[in-house]
């Protein structure tokens, strides 16, 4: 196994290890509060519908051409990545809580207990929340299975990596019985967000028409350099931890605020979905990256050499992205 192909695995493995720790606490909370069977059955029509998507994405994105796929895959990391950096940070630093396994699994508890239970042997709470709940964590996994395996033509290693992480979460919930609180998910996840952004600078730079000194091995310094930022950025905004902790069960149950919701078009709150799975709660990251790829694939095309665009421009753009975040409140982050 390549340097490339141990990196693609690790990334994908950690990354999806979150994914399915988030997704366990809200089955493991509705299926011990209200109905096992139906929050099983929940689990299983989402992983039918992932199943589905990874069956229709997998082919159409191996059958374009190498630099499309790498510079369409580089930039969505990126932005993927930043946006898992940027919330790494602020909670290393204490600008925003951190995530907790056992306060969102108690979340989850209070909010399945309040809901109306059904008289049928069926719980439509159970069954949709968890089919919320893994299908909404299931598409990140999809998407990182599909964007670094696709890249490498390795979707069967990614696949297997993602497998594994996955595996090993549901044994270890399902002996526990417990959310994995234990787990250092916000370590985990700032080591996610720094190989997200890594591998999409590299993919991105060499999609757009450059190329890097000592090609694979310049991620040897990529990713290094990315860490160093990222610790760096850290400490200058580090503040007081404050020890308060976050759910993220709010995405789940959320509703249009009273007023709007005539508004609100099935066909609009879709694309208000890909929007914020895509590009996230910053846009002018997304439209930077964007910009910095359109740079270096202009440039490409004359003697300049263009690797060098994108690692500053990325950092930059975090840096930015941080220093944006640290003003709002932090509900707002």
């Amino acid at each position: 196994m390549s340097g490339a192909e141990a990196g693609l695995a690790i990334s994908v493995f950690l990354a999806c290890a979150v994914e399915a720790v988030e997704a366990l606490t809200i089955v493991l909370a509705v299926g011990t509060t209200r109905s096992w069977s139906s929050a099983m059955s929940g689990v299983g029509a989402a992983t039918v519908t992932l199943a589905a998507i990874v069956a229709a994405l997998g082919p159409a994105l191996t059958t374009l051409p190498i630099d499309v796929l790498r510079v369409l895959i580089g930039g969505l990391l990126l932005m993927f990545g930043l946006q898992w950096l940027r919330k790494a940070i602020l909670r290393s630093a204490g600008l925003k809580a951190r995530h907790d396994e056992l306060a969102i699994f108690r979340d989850e508890i209070e909010a399945a207990r309040a809901a109306s239970t059904s008289r049928s042997g069926f719980d439509g709470y159970a069954f949709a929340i968890s089919f919320k709940g893994v299908l909404l964590e299931g598409l990140e996994v999809a998407f990182i299975v599909l964007t670094f395996g696709a890249n490498q033509h390795r979707i069967a290693l990614a696949a297997g990596a993602a497998s594994i992480a996955v595996l090993i979460v549901v044994i270890a919930g399902i002996a526990a019985r417990a959310p994995l609180a234990k787990v250092p998910e916000n370590t985990m996840k700032f080591a996610v967000g720094v190989m997200l952004t890594s591998f999409g600078t590299f993919w991105g730079t060499e999609g757009a028409g450059a190329s890097w000194p000592g090609n694979d091995a310049a991620l040897l310094a990529i990713v290094p350099g990315v860490l160093l930022a990222a610790v760096g950025l850290a400490r200058m905004v580090r503040q007081p931890v404050s020890g308060e902790t976050v759910s993220n069960s709010y995405h789940l149950t959320r509703r249009p605020a009273v007023g709007h919701s005539e508004h609100i078009t099935r066909a609009s709150i879709f694309l208000a979905g890909i929007w914020d799975f895509v590009v996230g709660d910053d846009w002018r990251t997304a439209l930077g990256i964007v910009l910095g790829l359109a740079l270096t694939a202009l440039l490409a095309t004359t003697t300049i050499a263009t690797w060098w665009i994108m690692p500053p421009t990325v950092i930059a753009l975090l840096a930015l992205s941080i220093r944006h975040a640290a003003r709002l409140p932090s509900r707002d982050r």
